[in-house]
């Protein structure tokens, strides 16, 4: 059977790159963001059609849920907790229970490198943790009810987690605690769930034009989420070093 997997954070970047990696693999990939259209257009090119401007709509009828192919999405904001159920719910429905998750959704708010910590507003600050920190507790905690028995969890994270770089505010917070979670749930379930950095990525997030493409790191997170042993995932960080050295 075909393996499940659902994405959150996947109209761009990073995310968009990994679920087209996993429906080349002939995986069923539930894809969400925060923009409804921008979800249609990425479930629309997955499946291979033309995006028509968000006309799609899921199975139930629901406006704004896009059903067909190996691809299905839906609006979801991670902030919102009552958003990731009703993801996750209709995403073990429509495919299955879920194999891989890949709690990819974040923001950066202003330019990296320019948002030195002391400059950071509260209201940043607290919309940066809830999204890119409970939202990855959130993403892990509402979907665990319909994951697989032998099922992975990918949180992405960066050296910014756990290095001092100038300029990089309340996001390097956040990644530092989304990593946390990760090794928090770990330890508490029966599912393998694990960091993976792939370096710097040029991504609308980043800012960055002469990181390595999207596309290009997506294999590491499909043999992560495939391949590497589950006890080097575990409660780990895998990065290119290993993808390497594990696929030369």
């Amino acid at each position: 059977m075909d393996p499940t997997v659902a994405i959150t954070g996947a109209t761009s970047g990073i995310g968009r790159a990994v679920a087209e990696a996993f429906v080349d693999e002939g995986a069923f990939v539930a894809v969400s963001g925060r923009d409804g259209d921008a979800v249609d257009r990425t479930v629309a090119e997955l499946n291979g059609g033309a995006a028509d401007g968000g006309d799609a709509e899921g199975a139930d009828g629901d406006g704004g849920d896009s059903v067909a192919g190996t691809a299905w999405g839906a609006r979801v904001d991670v902030r919102d907790e009552f958003d990731l159920e009703r993801f996750f719910q209709r995403a073990a429905r429509e495919g299955g229970p879920i194999d891989v998750l890949f709690a990819n959704a974040a923001v950066f708010h202003g330019a990296p490198g320019e948002r030195p910590t002391d400059e950071v507003s509260y209201a940043d600050y607290d919309d940066t943790m809830r999204t890119n920190a409970r939202g990855a507790f959130a993403t892990i905690a509402e979907a665990v009810p319909h994951l697989a028995d032998d099922a992975r969890v990918i949180v992405p994270s960066g050296s910014v987690a756990h290095e001092s770089k100038a300029g990089m505010g309340a996001y390097a917070v956040s990644k530092a605690a989304a990593e946390a979670v990760a090794r928090g749930f770990a330890a508490d379930l029966d599912a393998t769930v694990g960091v993976v950095d792939p370096g710097l990525v040029a991504t609308d997030l980043t800012g960055m034009e002469r990181a390595r493409d999207p596309e290009s790191v997506a294999p590491l997170f499909v043999w992560a989420a495939t391949e590497a042993p589950a006890d080097e995932l575990n409660g780990e960080r895998l990065g290119l070093r290993e993808w390497k050295s594990a696929t030369r």
